[in-house]
């Protein structure tokens, strides 16, 4: 019996009671009703604007913040999540992605819930839901969503099928086939659970349809084909059979509601393949765009497509932001969405009417065979991008003579000519921002009382390439045309974020990497369109594990028998690879700041202030400090005058500024890098700031699983 009939079977589950716990109320408030103390939704409200009113801790004294309490999750793997809390109860998720709740003035368990599969993928957070009759917490395991029971962590057996429903479900497709993994919690508008998921980067990948459930019954309610099909606006932006092969162009980062008027913001992706695409020739709606749906039935609002046939995976990595900004002295209710590429743009929410302009210009075509880029991009021409664009000498490293002279001879053999330049054969493209942004998944936060909006950036360089895929059947094939495009051709990867597996045999059990093929870990979702137990499966199971020896050895029964044809015939070129450009030494090659925090008025579109972010220890030992960092996890606002903000890999310092002047006010270090974004709430007049700690972005540093709450000393 494989794994995912396994899960299907069985419904493994435990809710532990602590001894001596206090009970979760049995009337929890509704989250709109307590929005003002709770943190109750994934970016703190339904605008997604990550802003807090609550300023007991404030400028003058956030100096005395000390620890309230602590979770330890007692696991490793890192967290992303950031935690919700509902009249008193702090929900949260492990690195394995059991689910728990906290007594949030505490600290102390009140349950767990454990659905006896094991998470691998990211898990970001969690939704809540209520009728003031009915309270419940609805989170996302793999490919499996589960509503439980608020106050127990049960499942509720009338939703779904006792207690979940299956994503791979209701695509249209074989749900055997499909490979669909909900990292961003649903968004909730009335009785509707609005859902995403992560997908597959290559091809075959499962389609991204946009899906809202009944949140009592589980039921479907209504679905929006972002690969449309006949008859569907934007169908004639693909070829003509694409709806049933293409994958991708999915909403993996989140959505935003509209709760007043009934409109959920969906930003997506790329379409899959995400460097080549001569099988999707068009512009390939609704990849890469923001859409505005009528949140009760799924209806096409309005729309703005980001980057028209996407072959650089630059997606809309975040959720929108909704806020009022002022324009010609009147009040404009927007909507704000962050880029990789280091971009906002701000539209009126309403009908999608840009309120700054976006100008429109040519860029170079492809020299790839059977790729048609797109002939003109658009970008808007204000706010000024918070990221830099375009890389060239002057932007080098100079942290020592020898690294600037590495870096110099490294980059004249690469590609540079900024945003929207397609990948060739062979030859190295700069990509700057890097692939993780710019933005990234952590979103950004909005101060309904001044319009600025706070925004952190990475600010490093990629470089990437195409190859020609000459071997039809083989392992090797398999493994250029699913694997290739991240961990590369020679199986260096990019670590931390992409682990190089050359040497792996080494390192991990045939058993552990066949079931990371079969269900994915961290960024690398799962493999469902290699059928377990097939030939492609063990081929390309025998060439990882050795080494890349086309044929490869016996290890745990796999087979030495070649690939019954290409994973994709679609995909006549692969990729070689996420490279970061960084020196001998390990630090980027393009001189600092490598990460930044960023202020701007979006009344004006001006920058109110920019500083870096995050520090290298050992370098900051050597003097050089202030050097930015890249950082994974968004900011908090405060009416306190304050910005709290994790997200730093290297350092592990959660730190206060000032929201008016960029001042750093506090800071600390925690146990692992907080790689999430945090949260605030008060509990019985006491104000709390919570951030989820499980670091996992620096090899050199371990893992873990760690909420730490901080308080005014009572």
């Amino acid at each position: 019996m494989n794994f995912a009939t396994i899960c299907a079977c069985v419904l493994a589950f435990s809710v532990m009671a602590t001894a001596g716990a206090e009970p979760v109320p049995a009337q929890a408030k509704s989250a709109e009703k307590n929005s003002r103390y709770d943190w109750a939704v994934y970016g703190g409200t339904p605008e997604n604007n990550h802003f807090s009113p609550l300023k007991q801790i404030n400028r003058s004294n956030v100096k005395q913040l000390t620890v309230a309490w602590t979770f330890d999750t007692e696991e490793e793997g890192g967290l992303q999540t950031s935690p919700i809390v509902v009249d008193g109860v702090l929900y949260g998720l492990t690195p394995s992605q059991k689910v728990f709740a906290l007594n949030a003035a505490t600290g102390k368990l009140l349950w767990k819930f454990d659905s006896g599969i094991k998470g691998t993928q990211p898990d970001r957070g969690l939704a809540y839901w209520s009728d003031n009759k009915e309270h419940r917490v609805l989170v996302a395991v793999m490919n499996f969503v589960y509503a439980l029971d608020a106050a127990t962590g049960r499942p509720i057996s009338s939703f779904g099928k006792d207690g979940r429903i299956d994503l791979r479900e209701d695509l249209g497709r074989d749900p055997a086939a499909e490979s669909i993994y909900m990292t961003s919690p649903a968004v909730i508008y009335k009785d509707l659970m609005i859902v995403g998921g992560r997908e597959s980067e290559t091809l075959p990948a499962s389609p991204g349809d946009v899906r809202a459930y009944d949140v009592r019954s589980g039921k479907l309610r209504w679905s929006f084909h972002t690969i449309p099909h006949p008859g569907e606006f934007g169908n004639d932006t693909w070829p003509k059979e694409a709806w049933k092969t293409s994958g991708a162009a999915n909403n993996w980062a989140g959505m935003t509601v509209d709760t007043q008027r009934g409109i959920v913001y969906v930003p997506t992706g790329s379409a899959a393949f995400d460097f080549y695409g001569a099988d999707r020739v068009g512009d390939d709606l609704f990849a890469n765009c923001l859409i505005a749906l009528n949140a009760a039935t799924g209806e096409r609002l309005w729309h703005f497509q980001g980057v028209k046939h996407d072959l650089w995976d630059r997606d809309f990595p975040a959720p929108p932001v909704l806020l009022t900004v002022e324009r010609d002295g009147k009040k404009v209710d927007a909507v704000a969405q962050t880029t990789k590429q280091g971009f906002v743009f701000l539209f009126d929410r309403t009908n999608g009417k840009p309120l700054f302009p976006i100008e429109c210009r040519e860029y170079p075509a492809s020299d790839v065979p059977g790729e048609v880029a797109a002939q003109q991009q658009c970008l808007p021409a204000k706010p000024a991008p918070f990221a830099r664009q375009l890389l060239t000498e002057s932007l080098l490293s100079e942290r020592t003579p020898e690294v600037h002279q590495w870096a110099l001879e490294k980059f004249r053999s690469f590609r540079s000519e900024g945003q929207f330049v397609p990948f060739s054969v062979g030859k190295d493209t700069v990509i700057f921002p890097g692939f993780d942004g710019g933005a990234e998944w952590g979103g950004a936060a909005a101060d309904p009382e001044t319009g600025i909006l706070y925004v952190n950036a990475n600010d490093v360089a990629w470089t990437g390439a195409l190859a020609e895929n000459t071997l039809e059947n083989s392992p090797k094939a398999v493994y250029l045309s699913q694997c290739a495009v991240c961990h590369g051709e020679k199986m260096a990867g990019s670590p931390p974020a992409i682990p190089s597996l050359v040497g792996v045999r080494g390192r991990m059990s045939a058993a552990d990497v066949a079931a990371t093929i079969r269900n994915g870990k961290g960024r690398m979702p799962g493999f469902a369109n290699l059928e377990n137990d097939s030939e492609q499966w063990y081929g390309l199971l025998s060439y990882v594990m050795s080494g890349g020896k086309d044929g490869g050895t016996r290890e745990n029964g796999a087979k030495e028998v070649a690939s019954s044809g290409p994973a994709s015939p679609a995909m006549k070129y692969h990729f070689t690879g996420y490279h970061k450009f960084l020196d001998p030494e390990g630090y980027p090659a393009v001189a600092p700041p490598w990460g930044t925090l960023n202020a701007i008025n979006l009344n004006t579109g001006e920058y109110v202030w920019k500083i870096p972010l995050g520090e290298y220890p050992d370098l900051a030992a050597r003097g050089q400090k202030s050097t930015g960092t890249e950082n994974y996890g968004g900011p908090v606002v405060t009416a306190g005058g304050l910005l709290f903000i994790g997200a730093t890999n290297f350092d592990k310092k959660f730190r206060a500024f000032d929201k008016t002047t960029g001042a750093l006010l506090w800071e600390t270090t925690l146990p692992f890098a907080g790689n999430a974004t945090p949260a605030t709430y008060e509990v019985d007049g006491r104000q709390f700031v919570v951030i989820g700690a499980g670091g996992g972005k620096d090899p050199k540093s371990k893992s873990g699983g760690v909420y730490v709450a901080f308080a005014l000393k009572e």
